[in-house]
């Protein structure tokens, strides 16, 4: 910000700082321009950059100026900077102070009171700071007119002093000067008008007044007595006395010159508790004089209001697994009147909350309002509930009002999944059967989960986490159906394992595992021996280290346990196995598997289903079974326990976390 004194001569040169440019030659600042103004040009001399005051600045007319100065380089495209220069304008002093009016009149009544205000007078000066502060002084005066004048050198009222007297001096001229910090000053005339009038004014006199009005009195009241009295003679001794209007009180006549102040309506100390009457009075002179006298009058209060709520009902909003003590609202309610009367004590009213009184669930604090929770709410429990909250003031008799909250509790993400079906491993093993015939997009089966919390906490999303072949089976991320994305070959493993994740959209999600084993046969007579699917985890870990250590031994080491595993795999080679050694005929599964016009779903000539017995680690297999006489009926089912399976899916790597 550039700072200058307005005596600087045209010319005057000032230096800015060039601009930079990150480029070289051509393409560096090449030239500078200044906005069009009235008091400065630009002056460029290879790197130097100045200001030439063409023009005499004057803070009168323009208290700051706005330079926007621009630099440009000489490359293509022409590129520019721009910068505002701020120039602020000091103050000189080359104004002198210049009065409003050129002279003054006033009247003044004789006989006015000392200190009375008989005529201001005011002179301003253009110029700021000490060069625009004015003072006021007499001029040239007799010392009689100081004896009766006095002058406020700062605010340039002039006041009466002592007494006049109109039949001694009718008119007074006094000559006024104004100056401002630095000397340079001004002067106006100023005429003072005696008048002359009656001389003396009304008195009025406070006989009697209540210290305090009770709010309820009845109209008509006397809470006060007034005297008017005037020494002049005549006309001017007949006083008139009256009072404003606005107000709940009038003046009843009494004997001479005495009147009653009485009330006349209603008072209310929540509307106004204080009043300010103006008596006025005035003479029958010529002309007439008259006074004014203001007395203060309080109403006292009595326990005329209940407390009011600030609002009809309200609201708290608290989620579950809260901390018993935390607060949930504030009530509040006003009582206009006074002191213990205006007093305001809260409680719960008795009621019940679900079979439970009400103070097992809440507490409000009796002299703020707060509503705290006593105990912590379970949202799958109860989601609101409502109880009424009573503010009584503390006046006699006391006067109460009651008020409404509902409390409202929101849901937190505290329950994971639950998986309905397929059920968990501990209490039955479930396994489906899918035909090799199956098409792309068809239904294989469906996991269905529930969740106890609410909303987008309760909202599940299906994911398979895991699966022996990850582009044989997809799931449907919302209604949890797994089906084939592609045409089962004869290439894809007969046992296929999925472990699926159910999420929900809480915040942290929770979740939980299944797995759901399948096996790809058209024939029971495929399967082979059914053992338990199950695996441990680290003994397979445990057998991949014992692998990697023989095969670092010797060749001959590793030639006998070659030998070893042959043997063994033969020892467990799969065969199928019944209850009773039933043979399960060809037949009993149908040949052909397809989809129904592109709804991936099987023909609706079999039933495909499967199901588990609950309470027993017994597992059932649901056949397809055709709408004939060729095939056995559908309620006929194979029934092998959990132990059964392990040969037919093996073991997976891992399974995921919840």
């Amino acid at each position: 910000m550039l700072k200058k004194k307005i005596f600087f001569p045209r010319g005057a040169r000032f230096v800015i700082e060039e601009a930079h440019d990150a480029d070289v030659g051509q393409n560096s600042v090449q030239q500078y321009s200044l906005e069009k103004n009235e008091n400065f040009i630009l002056a460029a001399n290879g790197n130097t950059v100045e200001l030439v005051l063409d023009k005499e600045l004057d803070r009168e007319k323009q208290k700051e100026i706005n330079l926007l100065l621009t630099a440009l380089d000489g490359g293509s495209p022409q590129r520019s900077g721009s910068v505002l220069i701020h120039v602020t304008v000091l103050d000189a002093n080359d104004n002198a102070p210049v009065f409003s009016q050129a002279v003054y009149e006033a009247s003044l009544p004789e006989n006015s009171p000392i200190g009375t205000v008989v005529i201001t007078v005011s002179a301003t000066d253009a110029d700021e700071g000490v060069n625009g502060d004015v003072t006021y002084d007499f001029g040239h005066v007799s010392e009689n007119v100081k004896k009766v004048f006095g002058l406020d050198h700062k605010t340039g009222e002039l006041k009466l002093i002592s007494e006049i007297d109109f039949e001694t001096v009718p008119t007074y001229d006094l000559r006024i000067k104004a100056k401002d910090g630095l000397g340079l000053s001004s002067y106006t005339k100023v005429t003072v008008h005696v008048t002359d009038v009656n001389d003396n004014s009304p008195v009025i006199y406070v006989k009697s007044l209540a210290n305090q009005v009770p709010e309820n009195v009845s109209p008509g009241t006397e809470v006060g007595i007034i005297n008017v009295q005037d020494v002049d003679s005549d006309n001017s001794q007949n006083v008139r006395c009256s009072i404003q209007e606005n107000v709940p009180f009038k003046l009843v006549p009494s004997i001479k010159n005495y009147y009653s102040l009485v009330t006349t309506g209603q008072l209310d100390r929540e509307l106004v508790s204080d009043y300010n009457i103006t008596i006025f009075a005035t003479d029958e002179g010529s002309p007439s004089l008259s006074s004014s006298k203001t007395i203060q009058l309080s109403v006292a209060d009595i326990n005329d209001n209940p407390p009011v709520f600030e609002e009809q009902s309200y609201s708290a909003y608290v989620s579950e697994n809260n901390k018993p003590g935390s607060s949930l609202c504030t009530v509040s309610a006003q009582d206009p009147d006074w002191r213990q009367n205006g007093t305001v004590i809260y409680s719960l009213l008795p009621g019940e909350v679900n079979g439970a009184s009400v103070s097992s669930y809440l507490s409000v604090n009796g002299d703020t309002g707060v509503i705290h929770a006593v105990r912590s709410f379970d949202y799958e429990q109860f989601r609101s509930f409502k109880v009424q909250v009573m503010a009584r003031d503390n006046g006699s008799p006391p006067l109460s009002s009651n008020v409404t909250v509902s409390v409202f509790i929101s849901d937190v993400n505290d329950n994971s999944p639950q998986i309905l079906y397929p059920a968990p491993e501990g209490s039955s093993f479930m396994t489906e059967l899918v035909p090799k015939a199956a098409h792309g997009g068809s239904l294989v089966s469906k996991v269905i989960a529930v969740d106890a919390d609410s909303g987008q906490n309760a909202w599940l999303s299906y994911h398979i986490v895991k699966a022996t072949d990850s582009g044989l089976f997809s799931i449907d991320l919302h209604s949890g159906e797994i089906r084939t994305q592609r045409d089962i070959s004869e290439s894809d493993s007969m046992k296929q394992n999925l472990i699926v994740a159910v999420k929900d959209n809480g915040q942290p999600s929770l979740s939980a595992t299944c797995s759901m084993y399948l096996l790809i046969s058209d024939n029971l007579a495929e399967v082979p021996e059914l053992k338990d699917i199950s695996y441990d985890e680290n003994s397979k870990l445990t057998s991949y280290l014992i692998i990697a250590l023989v095969s670092v031994s010797t060749f001959f080491l590793t030639f006998i346990i070659i030998i070893l595993g042959v043997k063994f795999c033969r020892r467990r080679k799969p065969r199928l196995l019944f209850d009773g050694a039933v043979a399960i005929p060809g037949a009993y599964l149908p040949p052909n598997y397809a989809d129904v016009d592109g709804t991936g779903t099987l023909r609706s000539t079999y039933n495909y289903d499967a199901y588990l017995t609950t309470g027993s680690r017994t597992s059932d297999f649901k056949f397809v079974s055709s709408y004939n006489d060729n095939t056995l009926p559908a309620d006929q089912t194979l029934k092998k326990s959990p132990t059964d399976f392990a040969d037919v899916f093996g073991v997976c790597d891992d399974s995921p976390e919840v």
